[in-house]
């Protein structure tokens, strides 16, 4: 159970504090709801670019990462579709200069024409080396816009093209920051040897003036149901054929969001998992195999992907993952099958949340979900899941027209 107390700042700032006095540390970390769902299709990657950005420094604080280190802390930041994360480790006596960093650069970034060159750069860079310099890099380039056509998922949170940030206007740039950059569109969660009545306190001291202004709508258009197959075949220079499965799921706050994710697991989630035992093991098509759902607060995908050994003819494969999700429509999972998936989960979540940074990132995205209290029920909500459940569920999603098929072919084959 993580205890926490929650308070709103008038201008819109919500401010989660957990206490946790066996640590000498604190965790602070400012979520902004806003991520790649967010940006215009003809604009992508900006909030993976912001992500670099504000790390650039700030009126009062040029160099970001020397003050956090002269803090004795450690900084990072991440991006999703759904939302960019920015955190600071550092003694608890030190609390205030990770709060000032914050506030600062929520207040007054630098962007300029030089920063902002600096990081299309860095992130250009990073498109190339990521997604188009290494195997398999473009899987999910490819396999995004394959599956969705209507929603912003159909984009990566680095962007469509390099294209996009390399002629990002300055202009566009701040656009985006004024539009959601705001205090009523992000959550400050604090954690770590602190009282809440302190956090809170401190949260007015640092954020409490900064300006208010409306949380942007949302205005995104559902992805609507797929009616037909879909698939795609490329060529490519890599150590061996792939095949990549995508079948849309329910959104995140969906009841049988949790029996989805269990599916995933009860398919491959180790090697005594049906997939692996069945198509690495015993009938040696495939090296490796996998499928996990993507995680999206919207509706989002579960992923089957699976490398193929050189013997292996790629409609077999194909036909084979196919057999193996259909088996779980047609066939109740036994009682143990379905445990032992239960008590995995359990236990990724207990070690996910074993340090106050954890705790205060998983309470930030369970509040962005709707309720930060999603923290401590969410493994009821798996242990609720049925066999029944897993098969019925398994029906709704593992349908020929509900999926789209990436074939990565071999060059060298």
């Amino acid at each position: 159970m993580v205890n926490f107390q929650k308070h709103t700042l008038r201008n819109g700032l919500t401010v989660i504090a957990h206490c946790d006095d066996s640590t000498p540390m604190v965790a602070v970390n400012m979520l902004y709801k806003v991520g790649s769902r967010n940006e215009h299709p003809d604009r992508t990657g900006f909030a993976h670019l912001f992500e670099h950005l504000m790390f650039g420094g700030s009126a009062n604080a040029l160099q970001y990462d020397t003050h956090v280190q002269l803090a004795g802390g450690e900084c990072n930041a991440f991006t999703t579709a759904d939302f960019t994360s920015y955190y600071v480790t550092l003694p608890v006596q030190n609390i205030e200069t990770a709060l000032w960093l914050e506030s600062d650069r929520l207040l007054n970034p630098l962007l300029n024409e030089e920063t902002l060159k600096i990081q299309q750069q860095v992130v250009v860079e990073e498109f190339n080396q990521r997604y188009l310099n290494q195997p398999y890099g473009d899987v999910s380039l490819l396999l995004r816009p394959l599956a969705y056509k209507v929603h912003p998922y159909r984009w990566n949170p680095i962007g469509k093209s390099i294209d996009h940030i390399a002629t990002a206007a300055l202009s566009d740039v701040k656009l985006f920051f004024d539009k959601f950059y705001v205090p009523s569109n992000a959550i400050l969660a604090i954690g770590g040897n602190i009282l809440p009545e302190q956090a809170f306190l401190l949260a007015q001291k640092w954020f409490g003036d900064i300006r208010h202004a409306a949380t942007p709508p949302e205005g995104i258009a559902p992805e609507p149901p797929q009616a037909a197959p879909r698939s795609l075949t490329v060529q490519r220079s890599v150590p061996a054929a792939a095949i990549y499965k995508a079948y849309h799921t329910p959104p995140r706050h969906h009841p049988d969001y949790h029996a989805c994710d269990l599916i995933s697991e009860i398919l491959s989630g180790g090697k005594s998992a049906r997939m692996y035992r069945r198509l690495v093991q015993d009938a040696q098509l495939f090296s490796s195999i996998n499928a996990h759902t993507s995680d999206d607060i919207d509706a989002g995908l579960l992923t089957v992907s699976g490398r193929l050994l050189p013997q292996t003819d790629m409609q077999r494969a194909n036909a084979a993952i196919e057999e193996e999700v259909q088996r779980l429509c047609c066939e109740n999972i036994s009682e143990y099958e379905l445990e032992k998936v239960k008590n995995k989960m359990e236990s990724l979540h207990v070690f996910a949340e074993s340090t106050v940074m954890q705790k205060a990132i998983a309470l930030a995205c369970a509040e962005m979900m709707g309720n930060a209290d999603l923290i401590n029920t969410d493994i009821e909500s798996y242990r609720r899941v049925t066999t029944d459940d897993i098969r019925r569920v398994a029906n709704s999603i593992f349908r020929s027209e509900n999926c789209s098929t990436l074939f990565y072919g071999n060059k060298q084959a």
